[in-house]
């Protein structure tokens, strides 16, 4: 079951990931020249605070 919590939230933190990016590359142009950069940092921030807190709910 806990596979199942960590790939649902895998594809939400990727979609969220997409739209924090795109405003920001609204907001600034400077995001588009790194946006692969900025979208890795973004998405891992995402995906290291909500994978801790599921394994703290979960165990």
């Amino acid at each position: 079951m806990e596979v199942i919590y960590f790939t649902l939230t895998a594809i939400v933190l990727y979609l969220a990931a997409d739209y924090i990016v795109r405003r920001l590359e609204a907001a600034s142009a400077l995001v588009t020249e790194y946006r692969a950069l900025v979208f890795f940092a973004v998405l891992l921030g995402l995906a290291l605070a909500s994978f801790a807190l599921i394994r703290r709910v979960v165990s």
